[in-house]
């Protein structure tokens, strides 16, 4: 048994995000709540980078060689004056995706306590598998909240994962 199953809802934000793109043109991925904060492109971009520094630079899961993020200094959203299109958005959402539902159908209840440490400036962090795959599921969902948010703002179709994609 695989953890998969517990994780069938996370599918939904995936398909929101895989069909919403594609109709998002320049000005849409460059909406932003602030001056300061990240456009739609960029927040798109950070969802994807972050599954692949966890699974991959972290946990060291098979895959990061088939997406745009081949190390850390490859984040799109630390480099606002590139901003990225739906197609390369696209490439970076699905091919992170890839690597979820490989880990998700490999990683086993049982071996979801299994850990990694990092270092970061406060000390060391302790990471567990079920932690991360908690946090990066929080994270997809908060940040299609926000680019929800963003679009409807603005008279456009939220991302709800729970509406039928259409």
């Amino acid at each position: 048994m695989t953890v998969a199953s517990l994780y069938e809802g996370w599918q939904r934000v995936q398909n929101h995000l895989v069909h919403r793109l594609p109709l998002l043109g320049d000005e849409e991925l460059g909406f932003r709540a602030s001056d300061g904060s990240w456009p739609i492109w960029a927040i798109v971009s950070h969802i994807a980078g972050t599954r692949v520094y966890w699974l991959c630079m972290q946990f060291k899961e098979p895959g990061i060689e088939t997406t745009p993020f081949r190390d850390v200094s490859d984040a799109w959203e630390d480099n606002l004056d590139v901003p990225r299109r739906s197609e390369e958005l696209l490439f970076a959402i699905e091919s992170s995706w890839r690597i979820v539902e490989s880990t998700l159908e490999r990683w086993t209840p049982d071996t979801m306590d299994v850990a990694i440490t990092r270092q970061v400036p406060s000390g060391i962090q302790r990471h567990t598998r079920a932690s991360v795959l908690t946090r990066m599921v929080m994270h997809d969902s908060f940040h299609c909240g926000e680019i929800s948010q963003l679009l409807g703002a603005r008279g456009l179709r939220s991302m709800d994962p729970w509406d039928p994609v259409s």
